[in-house]
């Protein structure tokens, strides 16, 4: 199978690492925004995208960790209300956002009120969540859907279609720990088949799990246990995207006709990969003036045909 990774980051591990992991790291958007058109995922920076545009257009938020207060970054609502403000902004309002987990930080009813409340100030119809480890803390996802039910049924993983696009909402963090990958489950597994069972392989697919699902670094839980299992659902299918968060940084990889995207986080920058002086993933402290200069936003356009992904990175400081 023909796969494409490219990579590029400042401070990321060297050249035979980076060769190694097979993936590609960089420092960017806080917000993106993706459109659908004739089956071709496309996302830009927010703001980038011209009213008389034609397609299905949508933001993608993550990792926002709201009840943070540590030094990495003291002001995560901040952080949030700034990113809002692109998204209202854009010269197109979106149809809707989706968050690819994290809301919380501590799983605390607090915290998903508030994620709640500030989310409705998102100029959009609605916004679909996924819930990320941080999300199910201590009673597994069960205080998360008392605020994010999507579809009244009591389950974290839901799915709906839009503009000819079907969207796949999963929750990838059953089990999860920073020394094991996490995993999707039979069940949840059994109804991805069922969900997809009935759509014709040319319809567009668009995934949203928080954890990658393919290893990036499976010594930090960076990855999906039962991934294979996914990826024997999707590969039939003409145009898969996969979108993702918990790695707070962004991370390309091409596998056939699924293409899959890291999100940077809302919160704080994770180091890179296996990157020295981290035995785990913790949130990384930059100096004063430094942390907007790591929460940009990235453009992003798939070519039609050639499995290209071209890239223009701005940071929101610049």
């Amino acid at each position: 199978m023909d796969e494409k990774d490219s990579t590029e980051q400042e401070g990321a591990p060297d050249a035979g690492r980076r060769e190694a992991l097979g993936c590609l790291a960089a420092w960017s958007g806080a917000a993106l925004v993706w459109t659908m058109a004739g089956g071709v995922p496309r996302a830009q920076a927010a703001g980038a995208i011209g009213a008389g545009e034609g397609g299905l257009s949508f933001v993608q938020i993550s990792d926002t960790h709201l009840g943070f207060h540590r030094e990495a970054n003291p002001d995560v609502q901040g952080s949030l209300r700034r990113a809002i403000a692109d998204i209202n902004a854009l010269q197109r309002a979106p149809a809707f956002a989706v968050h690819t987990g994290d809301v919380s930080h501590l799983s605390k009813p607090e915290e998903f009120d508030l994620g709640r409340q500030m989310f409705k100030e998102i100029r959009v119809d609605r916004v679909h969540t996924i819930p990320g480890e941080h999300d199910a803390l201590d009673d597994g996802v069960s205080g998360y859907l008392k605020f994010f039910d999507h579809d009244g049924k009591g389950k974290a993983w839901y799915s709906f279609d839009q503009g000819g696009v079907h969207f796949v909402a999963l929750n990838n963090v059953l089990n999860f720990s920073t020394s094991r990958l996490a995993a999707l489950g039979d069940e949840q597994l059994a109804w991805l088949k069922r969900d997809l069972a009935g759509l014709s392989r040319s319809t567009p697919i668009i995934v949203l799990a928080h954890i990658p699902l393919w290893t990036v670094y499976e010594p930090w839980g960076w990855g999906t246990a039962d991934a294979d299992r996914v990826m024997a659902l999707l590969r039939p299918f003409g145009s898969v995207t996969v979108l993702n968060g918990h790695i707070h940084q962004v991370m390309q990889k091409v596998e056939g006709h699924v293409a899959f995207h890291t999100a940077r986080s809302l919160a704080y920058p994770l180091p890179t990969p296996g990157q020295a002086g981290f035995g785990e993933p913790a949130p990384v402290k930059v100096p004063a003036g430094e942390l907007g200069k790591l929460l940009g936003t990235r453009q992003l356009t798939i070519v039609p045909g050639s499995g290209q992904l071209a890239m223009v990175d701005t940071p929101l400081d610049h």
